[in-house]
């Protein structure tokens, strides 16, 4: 579980490592359409060695994320959500990149389109 306070000192390191996550997210999907034109006459070559890198820096970010506790929802708006506490009830913590703070919460069978301020 994460306070708000600790969800929001979490948010400088998260930045970056969402911006990592998108720019691994975006070199795949090049990356695969490269390879889609190359795989039959070579097995992909180098688009497919940037597929591979992008992956697994990728999976190394997706990693950290859940080692945290962290819910990725979306990597393209860097969507995430914190388990979190409000009134004694289970919640999630709502950010998005761009915002400044944690200010959102919703419950946990719902999502972001629930987003209720703090």
């Amino acid at each position: 579980m994460y306070t708000v306070e600790e969800a929001n000192a979490e948010l400088p390191d998260l930045r970056a490592r969402l911006a990592r996550v998108k720019e691994s997210r975006q070199q795949i999907l090049r990356a695969s359409e490269r390879i889609r034109g190359a795989v039959e006459a070579d097995g992909g070559g180098q688009s497919g060695g940037d597929y591979w890198e992008a992956l697994a820096a990728l999976r190394t970010e997706i990693e950290h994320f859940a080692q945290r506790n962290i819910l990725l929802r979306d990597a393209e708006t860097g969507l995430l959500d914190f388990p979190g506490e409000r009134d004694g009830e289970p919640v999630y913590l709502c950010w998005r990149l761009g915002e400044e703070w944690v200010a959102w919460w919703h419950p946990l069978d719902t999502g972001f389109a629930s987003r209720r301020p703090l």
